[in-house]
Order: structure tokens, then C-alpha cells, then sequence
């Protein structure tokens, strides 16, 4: 048996896919990005006339993609420190991998944090224009 859960407070899922779906005593986050409820917004990201990322900042996306995982696993009946797996998707872990390693241990790692395991790749793009992309998986008790 599996129950799954949208988010009215998360960015929309970008297709036909839930934001979670609870299986046992384990949640599964669908790829959460950065983006903005309600819009085509992606913070820190600047578009030219072509709709091509003509610059963007990291940091602005980390935190927007961190709020919205843990809107998501609050709305499905999780918390922040419930959160075990993390894979994080990067599209340039060569520039942006510093910043978002930094950010990483703010949010996670350290006495009252999750502290959850963590593979962190490079992808060449994403569904829209965004630099990261966090999967998770939480155990719920």
C-alpha cells in the first residue's frame, strides 16, 4: 500500500509525477527544485530575451531548493530531521560545488540535523532552468 501527497505550499511538480508517495514507514520525495509556487520563477536565476539562463546564483537556488523539500515533507506529515537519503543533482559541480557543499553542512550536517547519507552528481540539464535538484527519502516513524 502506498499514499501519495501534493504540496500546496512547494513549487508544483514540473509532470505527472506526485511530490511524494509514502510506502511503510518510508517517504519518497519526487526531484524538487528551486523554483516558485505559482510561477516560472526560479530564484537567483536571471533569463535572457531567448529564455536561456544568462546567470545564476547557487546560493539563492540551495535555500529555495531546501524550503521547498521541507514544505514538502511537512505537508505529507514529515519534518526536516526525519529526512536519511539525499541525492543531490548539479549541472556544474565544478563552479557551483563549493557554494553548495558550504550550504549542504548548514542544513544538514551538525547536532540537531538530519546528518542523512548523500550522493551529490553532475547532470548535464534539468527539466527547467535550474543548477540543482534534490531526491530524498525520509523514515518516518
Amino acid at each position: 500500500m502506498s499514499e501519495t501527497f501534493e504540496s500546496k505550499r512547494a513549487a508544483e511538480p514540473v509532470g505527472a509525477f506526485p511530490h511524494a508517495k509514502r510506502v511503510g514507514d518510508l517517504l519518497f520525495l519526487s526531484g524538487i527544485g528551486p523554483r516558485v509556487r505559482g510561477s516560472k520563477e526560479i530564484p537567483g536565476v536571471t533569463l535572457d530575451s531567448t529564455g536561456k539562463v544568462a546567470n545564476y546564483d547557487i546560493a539563492k537556488q540551495c535555500h529555495a531548493v531546501f524550503e521547498n523539500v521541507r514544505l514538502v515533507l511537512e505537508d505529507a506529515g514529515a519534518s526536516w530531521r526525519d529526512i536519511v537519503d539525499v541525492t543531490v543533482f548539479l549541472t556544474n559541480m565544478k563552479k557551483d560545488f563549493p557554494v553548495y557543499n558550504k550550504l549542504y553542512a548548514e542544513y544538514f550536517a551538525g547536532p540537531g540535523k538530519p546528518n542523512p547519507t548523500r550522493t551529490t552528481v553532475e547532470v548535464t540539464a534539468l527539466p527547467t532552468p535550474i543548477a540543482i535538484e534534490l531526491k530524498v527519502i525520509a523514515a518516518l516513524k
